[in-house]
């Protein structure tokens, strides 16, 4: 006669086949910062969009459809979060935008420093929609069909957005073209690199 498995086998087996969102929220949490910052310069305010949007996914995680994308879900949860905080900004708070508490006191003197800055305003200075996209699908890595879904459009209109926003962002940075952006350094070319 074989053995019974013992009650702890059968447990851990049994916790093997349950689908676990929620473990799978945590591991997204570092994303959700990283496209919170695309809608809010402030890592404060992009920290408190996080902990919003983390919030109504938990509370209605009954809604959440397993087997489909949960980062698109999360994603789409904290687009509309943000954009419902704006609508509502906007009745309550006007001029707040231009608060001299706001402004950077002190630039950094090193020079990578100020490239992201200035790289970050030009990604602010550009439409909501033209952002997001950008972030996406270049920073984040997000692929069209993903995005499309997220934004809740078509993906031929992803696309065209990701154009229009790409050559924005060049001119915000007073760029001509794509090859115009690049940084020469004659001390790292590819001879450079194949004679160490």
């Amino acid at each position: 006669m074989a053995p019974l498995p013992r009650v702890d086998d059968r447990h851990a087996r049994h916790q093997q086949t349950i689908y676990r969102p929620n473990d799978e929220i945590v591991e997204l949490i570092p994303a959700l910062r990283a496209f919170a910052r695309t809608f809010y310069y402030d890592t404060n305010d992009a920290d408190d969009l996080v902990q919003e949007t983390l919030t109504k996914a938990i509370a209605r995680i009954h809604q959440f459809t397993p087997g489909t994308n949960m980062k698109s879900w999360l994603f789409t949860i904290m687009r509309n979060t943000f954009y419902t905080k704006i609508r509502v900004q906007k009745r309550e708070t006007p001029a707040s935008a231009d608060c001299a508490s706001l402004r950077v006191a002190v630039d950094s003197t090193q020079e990578w420093s100020m490239k992201g800055k200035e790289l970050s305003r030009a990604l602010h200075r550009l439409s909501p929609l033209q952002r997001e996209v950008l972030v996406l699908i270049g920073v984040m890595g997000v692929s069209y069909e993903d995005a499309a879904v997220i934004l809740g459009c078509a993906i031929g209109t992803v696309k065209s957005r990701l154009n229009r926003a790409r050559w924005k962002l060049l001119e915000e940075l007073g760029e001509d073209s794509p090859a115009s952006s690049v940084e020469h350094d004659d001390a790292f070319t590819v001879g450079s690199l194949q004679k160490g």
